[in-house]
């Protein structure tokens, strides 16, 4: 009868580290916040605000803490309130070294809306942040 009881806890304890090795590879393999280069931002970030993908902007989000999921769901809500559609992105001052974003885009009622974001880096990723742009 220990034996089985061995066995059992065993097993119990190998399924554990299998399952805690394999949320370990899948945290270690998540990719990093951002785009791998600026063209690539532009056209995420584009494609993201007019499909109103709130899981696409927050992987390009320079966000505080946890909270970009919530925040992205929240900013692609309001944007298919307001029938937000022909969405483009411009980097500026320069296409391949950006620190602005500048989104245009066109309301139900047909009226264009346009606002900056800044753009950030590090470590190779690129990200924008819902902050006025630094001049």
């Amino acid at each position: 009868m220990h034996i089985r009881r061995d066995i059992k806890v065993g097993l119990s304890v190998a399924a554990a580290v299998a399952w805690i090795g394999a949320v370990t590879l899948l945290i270690v393999h998540e990719p990093d916040p951002g785009a791998a280069s600026p063209a690539e931002l532009r056209d995420q970030l584009a494609t993201a605000l007019a499909e109103h993908d709130a899981d696409a902007l927050a992987g390009l989000l320079d966000y505080p803490g946890s909270g970009a999921d919530d925040f992205a769901k929240d900013y692609v809500a309001v944007l298919a309130g307001n029938g937000v559609h022909a969405v483009t992105v411009r980097l500026a001052p320069d296409d391949r070294d950006p620190t602005r974003a500048t989104v245009d885009g066109v309301l139900a009622d047909g009226r264009p809306f346009s606002y900056p974001l800044t753009v950030t880096t590090e470590e190779g990723r690129w990200t924008v942040a819902f902050t006025p742009p630094l001049p």
